[in-house]
């Protein structure tokens, strides 16, 4: 696949997209103000491509400093840290889309393996740390085969798929 093409689209996409969900991005972060104290944005290293770790921006979901309390980074069916306006943001998916400014930044793609903490990463056999080939994606393969309610491995194989067969005609 043409990086330059690639990049064009991502580009593109993502410069429409922020711009034309700026005003609802913009009552979120008032709602989720409004809703618990700390920022609205969400701030989480994570791995990109070629292992180079990166700053996801999302919108904050869950109470502040949740990641220190109860399954700290695991999130469960039902988990109490999740905000009534989080739950809504996350079913409907708009919580990910601060992650067009990492898309803009280049550390991320609109398509490509989601991008996952660092703890993830080093339980990857060998095989699995390919996943690491291609720039992480706001959605990607497994996401549209099945999200979470595929298991993990299952996961990982969907995008190593995506990436042994990436194309601008696929991603598109």
């Amino acid at each position: 696949m043409s990086y330059r093409g690639k990049r064009a689209l991502d580009v593109t996409v993502a410069s429409v997209a922020l711009a034309v969900s700026a005003p609802a991005l913009a009552v979120a972060a008032a709602l989720i103000r409004m809703e618990t104290h700390g920022h609205p944005i969400y701030r989480q290293r994570r791995v990109g491509r070629d292992g180079e770790p990166f700053e996801l921006y999302k919108l904050r979901t869950m109470v502040s400093g949740a990641e220190t309390m109860g399954a700290g980074l695991a999130i469960n069916a039902g988990d109490s840290r999740i905000t009534r306006l989080g739950a809504i943001l996350r079913r409907s998916s708009m919580d990910e889309l601060p992650n067009l400014v990492n898309v803009l930044r280049g550390e991320m793609s609109i398509v490509g393996p989601r991008p996952t903490v660092q703890v993830q990463v080093d339980r990857y056999t060998e095989r699995q740390r390919r996943r690491l080939d291609a720039l992480p994606g706001i959605t990607g393969w497994a996401q549209v085969n099945g999200r979470a309610s595929l298991p993990w491995h299952e996961r990982i194989e969907l995008d190593l798929a995506y990436i042994a067969d990436a194309s601008l005609r696929h991603d598109l």
